[in-house]
């Protein structure tokens, strides 16, 4: 059998690869050109048959000691002595058996081991291969050709890397080591056999000679990293190397390495990596690369290609791990530029501090009482002069808001327990920023703020593009920076955009995010209403988010009755400047019935009559009022079939037309009626049976029903198309005693959980479902 070393190449065909521009058009004005140079490596590819490396195996072995001139005689002679079977491991420094006698007593160095090969003798044994070693023979014997060839190919690769080990582990002259290298890459490329470790080992040795060789010239970096760039084609960089490469990024952040080399790299980390806390060193190389492109001349513009380059030209990014992978980059590297500034304090406040002026407990000065739109400007001058004589250059922004809102007894006791609460505050839900806060400025070093400007301004990027959109916002919730970043003025502004988006966005996984994840924790939602740390644009972003808020979502009542205990001052002061969102805010509070004390109530009619849009959409109001009183008074019948084919304007014209008080059994079954007809079925008290086979009512209605009618004893859902979102919510109607789902797209889970949390369900029907 004829075979050449696989060190050599020799007989391997040689490829010469042309890599695609690996940032595309990416140009830099005025100094390097991006992509202007191609990158081309000489790889080399094994032709024939594929192995894996082997780390232990069962072989039979047969020793033989003999002087060398003896050795054709011996091996074709038709007796060879006896055979041992043994259970031979491939150690990183000799071959051992498991059973350390006979032939195998001692384990065999690969430093011993002259040579390798094949026998290829006429009468020499099957499947047999020899090494050579001082002053004898071993014969290794596999039961079949693949075997025998495995067994080559595994023991000429430990015994080379155990030589190149030794070559780089006393580097003496640079040029040989750099040459040697060479052909450790080119070793790794041209081998038979397929595994993780073929390319990790030449990396790993490489790897640990650089780290113990750090005084290098920049020259001999950049020919070391061009040498070993096919081996990082398909395959992480160890965690030294790692190191190495991200201090080339902070020395030579121009260098044409860093983008013909690095870039392919660090795309192949974004697109497979798993899990960086692994591996750190793997995101702490991603991050100073994102920043070397940051140094070029184009700067932003470079990032932002690259970005697009990691998301591709298609709607939809083919790549799931590229986001995630994206974002803990910027999050880890947004999160460094306060660290400094965190370690820098011996007792680093807690965010009630920080909202409090970083004062000391002792120095705390008492809330401001302010009337709601009624300031004593005297009063306010007068605090902040006290406050700029006392604190001339502190540290942290303030976002402590004193503002009294007059409410009820209940509220006001409820804010006094808060306010006695030692435990981490939800963020001021007040009306006015007082001017009187003491103001801690944060200050970066001017590295930290070129770092801070790069990864918000990536994050930004991330929020423009609708396919990551909703993964975004899962991923910043709950809120994942540090207390410092959110005092930050320049981060809370800068981070607006990404907050916008999320408020623009239709989707309701997407805007949902902005609310916080669980009772006690702050949101987006709070962070930028007025009175929360980031607002400083007079509620419009509030409002807009209040806005797609209330399109979608399905707890409306809830929603407002969150807004009423804890936004109603920033409703009604955005409600008296204009904001039609805000004035149909304090309309649906009022006809909901959400505010239940008189002089609240009567202080929002007076908000919404002063404004042209305030006072025509509260006539309305009453006008629907008064519909809904004499809709809801009593007599008119029991019993209501609509005819087949009816719409949404039949009903509403029907229930205008007179007093449905008595009404218990409504039946729309085979009419035309759709979701929005919910808005007129919640104004019949006395609603005990509503039948919707056949019809189009779908999740949003089922929404707006579960809020309202909470008496609701029998409901026909048969063949209409809600789904399990809209089912879900059926799950606080706790009066329904029969349901019917029969032809819906409920899922098995779904049941369960119905039947779970309604104790009163006696009937079901879910026949050609999924929970049939």
């Amino acid at each position: 059998m004829d075979f050449t070393n696989s060190s050599c190449g020799g007989s391997e065909h040689r490829q010469i690869e042309e890599n695609k521009p690996l940032l595309g058009e990416m140009s830099a004005t005025g100094g390097s050109k991006m992509g202007a140079v191609p990158c081309r490596r000489s790889l080399l590819h094994f032709s024939g048959m594929r192995y894996k490396l082997l780390q232990e195996g069962d072989i039979q072995v047969c020793a033989i000691r003999h002087p060398r001139t003896f050795l054709s005689k011996i091996l074709t002679s038709k007796f060879l002595r006896r055979w041992e079977p043994h259970h031979l491991t491939l150690a990183d420094n000799s071959l051992t058996s498991a059973t350390p006698t006979g032939y195998m007593e001692n384990s065999i160095s690969y430093s011993a081991i002259e040579d390798v090969q094949l026998l290829s003798w006429e009468n020499a044994p099957k499947y047999c291969l020899q090494l050579t070693i001082p002053g004898g023979t071993v014969l290794l014997q596999a039961a079949n050709s693949y075997l025998r060839d495995q067994w080559f190919h595994s023991l000429q690769w430990k015994k080379k890397i155990y030589k190149y080990k030794k070559v780089l582990s006393n580097p003496n002259r640079w040029e040989v080591v750099l040459k040697e290298i060479r052909t450790l890459v080119d070793m790794a490329l041209s081998s038979p056999l397929q595994d993780d470790s073929i390319h990790q080992a030449p990396l790993e040795i490489i790897s640990k000679l650089l780290s113990e060789n750090i005084n290098l010239t920049t020259q001999e970096h950049e020919s070391i990293i061009v040498a070993i760039a096919p081996l990082l084609e398909n395959n992480h960089p160890p965690p030294d190397l790692c190191e190495f490469f991200c201090k080339h990024c902070r020395e030579r952040p121009r260098s044409m390495v860093v983008i013909e080399v690095f870039t392919p790299v660090v795309q192949r980390i974004l697109k497979h990596n798993m899990d960086f806390g692994k591996c750190p060193r793997l995101r702490l190389f991603t991050q100073e690369y994102i920043l070397a492109l940051n140094e070029l001349n184009a700067g932003m513009e470079v990032v932002k290609k690259f970005i697009y380059s990691m998301h591709g030209p298609t709607a939809n990014c083919p790549h799931p791990r590229v986001l995630p992978n994206v974002v803990a980059v910027c999050l880890a590297a947004i999160y460094s530029c306060y660290e400094e500034f965190i370690n820098s304090r011996d007792n680093s406040p807690s965010l009630k501090e920080i909202r409090n002026g970083c004062q000391q407990q002792c120095d705390r000065k008492p809330n401001i009482p302010l009337r709601l739109l009624h300031t004593n400007p005297d009063l306010v001058s007068q605090e902040v002069t006290t406050t700029e004589s006392r604190h001339k250059s502190v540290i942290v922004t303030s976002n402590e808001i004193h503002v009294e809102v007059e409410r009820n007894n209940t509220v006001n006791q409820k804010l006094k327990a808060n306010t006695g609460n030692d435990s981490e505050p939800n963020l001021i839900d007040c009306l006015l920023i007082c001017p009187a806060c003491s103001t801690i400025s944060i200050e970066l070093s001017p590295q930290a703020e070129r770092v801070l400007a790069c990864y918000v301004e990536i994050l930004k990027m991330l929020s423009d593009y609708d396919d990551w959109r909703p993964a975004l916002a899962i991923l910043l919730q709950p809120i994942p920076f540090p207390k410092e970043a959110l005092a930050h003025e320049t981060f809370t502004k800068e981070l607006k955009h990404v907050i916008q988006r999320f408020a623009e966005d239709p989707r309701q996984e997407v805007h949902s995010c902005l609310l916080s994840v669980r009772a006690g924790k702050d949101g987006w939602f709070q962070l930028y209403s007025p009175g929360g740390v980031a607002c400083d644009d007079d509620g419009e972003l509030f409002a807009s988010m209040v806005h797609i808020l209330m399109g979608s979502c399905y707890k409306t009542k809830k929603f407002l009755l969150s807004l009423a205990e804890n936004k109603l001052g920033p409703c009604m002061l955005l409600a008296l400047r204009g904001n039609q969102t805000m004035v149909e805010i304090l309309c649906l509070m009022l006809e909901y019935n959400i505010i239940e004390n008189n002089d609240t109530q009567l202080q929002i009619i007076s908000t919404l009559e002063s404004t042209d849009v305030g006072k025509r959409m509260y006539e309305q109001l009453c006008d629907r009022q008064r519909e809904l009183k004499e809709l809801q008074r009593k007599g008119g019948p029991t019993r209501l079939t609509l005819p087949s084919k009816s719409t949404d304007a039949d009903l509403a014209r029907l229930l205008t037309s007179g007093s449905f008080g008595n009404l218990e059994n409504l039946s729309l079954a085979f009419t035309n009626v759709t979701s929005a007809c919910a808005e007129q079925l919640i104004k019949l008290p006395s609603l005990k049976q509503l039948n919707l086979w056949s019809t189009q009512f779908g999740d949003a209605g089922l929404r707006v029903l579960s809020e309202h009618l909470t008496t609701l004893q029998v409901l026909n859902l048969c063949e209409t198309p809600v789904t399990d979102a809209g089912l879900l919510a059926l799950s606080s109607m706790k009066s329904l005693c029969s349901l019917n789902m029969n032809s819906t797209k409920l899922s098995a889970d779904t049941y369960e959980d119905l039947k779970a949390k309604l104790p009163n369900l006696k009937e079901v029907d879910v026949r050609y479902t999924e929970a049939w």
